[in-house]
């Protein structure tokens, strides 16, 4: 993602042209989910990707001849059957929506996508809302309101209540860069970007689990910072994947690192007096996530001492610990992927079941019926 924002920013500089094609929507088993982009230069590169394969090479034909005829955003529906995705054996059985968004007036853009680049290097957040869709005969396609974290607005959808509706969205999904797609009473869709700095683990505690955890958490996307007051347990030796090490006690350690609502910290130290000190440091920050490593015993043993620092009941409630999913895990490297785990639930909004179909579902390969055929696409009907 950060990758196309500085090129659109780029090109959108140079008031060359291009097409960003985004995944608004999708049904079912698809290669990319909502948000995932394509970025078309007016040469054919690309910056992004929607999955690949053939639905990829029909997106990249279609800006194409967009740029070449200067044409209008269009909003397209491809359904990955036998009949659209056999060739390539893109066979997911689900539906994609997206929206192909030409950009080719710099001066209208350019105060959107600077705004959208500063956030993502950490300035403000901001949320990117785009008319997507519209009813046969309505106009208004690509339209643009940008909500900011100190709840101006830049741009219109084209209707006053409209754009304070989608202000209100808007908020919802800056902290933690995540998007929706939103219907208008008038069958109009629009769909809601936020816009923040990359996601942060934090690791308070350089021991055996965030060890493990730095890793994976890197491998996942999220830029890694160690926070411990032992040298020899928060180097780059130790941690090479991390964008930053601090050597520091527990007390002020996060007063050195980058946390706001997209931060999600960790604390494993190598005692119970330290993950007290560790917690009620990060209970004070605005991270959007804290979790704990310890038993259920550890864990109520200092939330009393959180009481009696008069930490609100509110934020205690909000702590993950114990940390991580049930998985049954034992080993560190097992923990870790359960820690990381649940952090991508919280991040993404998942609900942690298992993705395995139940048995009545596999039972309809013997018993078909009308209603697992695909059926015409009306906005907002799932």
């Amino acid at each position: 993602m950060i990758k196309i924002i500085e090129e659109a920013l780029r090109l959108t500089a140079r008031g060359e042209p291009y097409v960003i094609a985004t995944v608004v929507r999708t049904i079912g088993s698809t290669p990319q989910k909502a948000g995932a982009k394509l970025l078309v230069r007016q040469d054919g590169s690309c910056v992004g990707t929607l999955g690949g394969g053939c639905i990829e090479g029909e997106i990249w034909s279609t800006a194409k001849k967009i740029l070449r005829e200067q044409g209008c955003p269009v909003f397209l529906r491809y359904d990955l059957n036998e009949a659209f995705a056999a060739r390539d054996g893109l066979v997911c059985g689900g539906t994609m929506f997206i929206f192909m968004d030409v950009i080719s007036n710099a001066r209208v853009f350019n105060p959107f996508i600077r705004e959208i680049a500063q956030a993502i290097r950490g300035g403000k957040p901001v949320a990117l809302a785009t008319v997507v869709n519209v009813l046969h005969g309505k106009s208004g396609l690509g339209a643009k309101l940008l909500v900011k974290e100190d709840d101006s607005l830049q741009g219109t959808l084209g209707d006053r209540e409209l754009d304070q509706e989608v202000r209100s969205l808007g908020k919802t999904v800056i902290a933690h860069g995540n998007n929706k797609l939103f219907q208008a009473k008038d069958g109009t869709e629009i769909f809601v970007e936020g816009y923040t700095t990359p996601p942060t683990v934090v690791l308070m505690g350089g021991g055996h689990v965030n060890k493990a955890v730095s890793p994976l958490a890197a491998t996942a996307g999220f830029r890694v910072y160690i926070i411990d007051d032992r040298p020899e347990f928060a180097n780059a030796e130790r941690f090479p994947e991390a964008e930053g090490i601090v050597v520091s006690d527990y007390n002020t350690g996060l007063e050195k690192v980058p946390v706001n609502r997209n931060t999600y910290i960790v604390i494993a130290t190598r005692g119970h007096r330290y993950d007290d000190m560790a917690l009620a440091a990060a209970v004070r920050t605005d991270a959007g996530y804290v979790g704990l490593l310890g038993s259920k015993r550890k864990t109520l043993e200092i939330y009393k001492s959180l009481l009696k620092e008069n930490v609100p009941w509110k934020r205690i409630k909000e702590v993950h610990a114990p940390i991580g999913l049930n998985i049954g895990a034992v080993t560190p490297e097992e923990l870790a992927v359960s820690i990381v785990a649940e952090i991508i639930l919280v991040r993404r909004g998942g609900d942690g079941a298992p993705m395995k179909m139940q048995t009545a579902y596999l039972g309809k390969l013997l018993r078909p019926t009308d209603s697992d055929r695909a059926l015409p696409y009306q906005p907002g009907i799932p």
